[in-house]
């Protein structure tokens, strides 16, 4: 064969494996409103920065009438690029090829491409678009997803994991976007679920739709199995890229530094006006987030999942932080299971990647009742105050309003090896709120009073000032500063500045047993 011949059929080694399942399933792909795998990749990394590996790699299936069936990549494309210049491995499933169905050989692509992320320190993007386990093959491609399962686990907290679903993910192959760190959905075309609505209905007569069962806007409000959910392809791609933007390539880098022409020494006015004078009033904690942040920029992460809480990324003098927040438009701010989750999966992914941590507390304590105490309110409240004991990052508090029982404990406080800690003035720091603590403390007083409604409105008041403010805190150093609000940006980029530095560890063990 001459070395013309040679050309020509490397071509059209190409050209075969870059059309995939064929003219027809990519029309229908292009029809059902989603983009090709190759397009998906070709328009998430920097232009003509994808190289491709294991392009030619077929199937080794020989029943069923699967050895006359090969074509080029398996239905799995992968390989590496970059991102704004930075570099990181992609793997997308083809639906036109054996509609994504995962395989032995698809499996052996997809864990080369993990194994030389860890190896090489940078993230891993994955777009799964895949009607499951390739029945065919039978127990070989279960074994693909165990191997599958074993890398997303031994890569948690080394790298970057980022899943985008981008049609349908079911069964089995739902495992390991959970494993990964963040899974952005699209909403209309793709789904995730265990078991699908045919199955649901025989078993227990229950009649839903994939799109409510599984759906984008499902999981990013009800389940929160969904960080970021999406309105078409295009923007989810862009959100991928943005978050990346704020997070470091590996556990032994630092997040990556933004220059910003937004001073530092900055003071909002408007924030002296946030927190309402009523204690009982809400507001919105996300105008304090915008106002201090870098060019008033703050990417937020589980938006309509558990709103009580508050996560994020935003910059603070060019450098990438992690926010925590309570919310007190929504449910007072109270910690219940979902937010205590929610929080402190945040917080480890945070603490892995070394990203510092913003606090901003304005919490009551845990939301009462049989639902909460029956769920395992308990446990899952725990796993919040276990994140923040275990990270060993630079974390920063400031204490709005409201820091009551062990809620204040929980949120960052200084008990539990917070760098720096604020409160405004209107700060209440107690055991629980006033009105608690006056039925408690004065109840034989106020049985005893003529006009008990005057009575513990005066009680009310006097425990207010006397006790439920950040000076009493402060005296014991719990509080490192009260600060007028106006002055939260410049505090804390030079807190931040300060912490940057810091080195602190855990005992040495293998692991802890976090009460999951």
């Amino acid at each position: 064969m001459s070395l013309k011949d040679m050309f020509e059929r490397l071509e059209e080694k190409n050209r075969e494996a870059e059309i995939g399942g064929g003219e027809k399933r990519i029309a229908r792909q292009h029809e059902a409103g989603k983009l090709t795998a190759r397009e998906r990749i070709n328009l998430f990394l920097d232009e003509g920065s994808f190289v491709e590996m294991d392009k030619f790699v077929t199937h080794r299936c020989i029943d069923f009438g699967m050895d006359k069936q090969k074509i080029p990549g398996d239905g799995i494309i992968t390989g590496f690029g970059t991102v704004d210049g930075r570099r990181l491995y992609v793997f997308a499933q083809d639906f036109t090829v054996f509609g994504g169905s995962l395989s032995g050989a698809y499996a052996e692509k997809v864990v080369k491409v993990m194994d030389l992320a860890m190896k090489h320190g940078v993230p891993i993007v994955g777009f799964n678009d895949s009607g499951g386990a390739r029945i065919q093959e039978g127990v070989v491609s279960l074994g693909g997803y165990a191997d599958i399962f074993l890398r997303n686990t031994l890569a948690s907290g080394v790298v970057p994991q980022i899943s985008l679903i981008m049609g349908p993910c079911a069964g089995g192959a739902v495992y390991s976007p959970a494993i990964t760190d963040f899974i952005v959905m699209v909403k209309n075309t793709s789904y995730m679920f265990i078991t699908g609505p045919e199955v649901i209905k025989a078993v227990t007569h229950e009649e839903v739709t994939k799109e409510e069962l599984g759906g984008a806007v499902t999981h990013a409000t009800r389940s929160g199995v969904c960080h970021l959910a999406a309105e078409d392809e295009k923007s989810a791609l862009g959100l991928v890229r943005e978050l990346l933007s704020f997070i470091p390539s590996n556990n032994a880098e630092d997040p990556p530094f933004t220059p910003t022409d937004d001073d530092p020494l900055r003071e909002d006015e408007s924030l002296n006006e946030v927190v309402p004078d009523d204690p009982n009033r809400p507001y919105d904690i996300k105008r304090i987030i915008t106002s201090i942040a870098d060019d008033s920029y703050f990417f937020e992460i589980q938006e309509h999942y558990a709103p009580n809480i508050v996560i994020g990324f935003m910059r603070l003098g060019g450098h990438s932080v992690g926010v925590v927040a309570n919310q007190p438009a929504h449910l007072a701010g109270c910690l219940d299971i979902d937010a205590s989750i929610k929080g402190a999966r945040f917080v480890r992914f945070c603490d892995a990647f070394n990203i510092p941590l913003i606090v901003l507390e304005d919490v009551p304590g845990f939301l009462p009742g049989l639902d909460q105490e029956y769920g395992g309110i308990i446990t899952h409240g725990a796993k919040l105050l276990y994140a923040f004991c275990e990270a060993t990052v630079p974390k920063l508090t400031v204490i709005t309003r409201k820091a009551y029982g062990g809620a204040y404990c929980v949120m960052n406080s200084k008990h539990i090896r917070a760098d720096f800690n604020f409160a405004y003035p209107t700060a209440e720091i107690a055991v629980m709120g006033p009105d608690g603590a006056v039925n408690i403390i004065f109840r034989n007083q106020l049985k005893e009073a003529d006009d008990t409604v005057a009575q513990k409105k005066e009680l009310v008041d006097d425990f207010r000032q006397t006790f439920a403010n950040p000076y009493k805190a402060a005296e014991l150093g719990y509080v490192d500063e009260v600060i007028i609000p106006r002055q939260t940006r410049p505090r804390l980029i030079r807190a931040l500045q300060m912490a940057l530095s810091k080195r602190d560890e855990n005992p040495p063990r293998k692991h802890g047993n976090i009460p999951l």
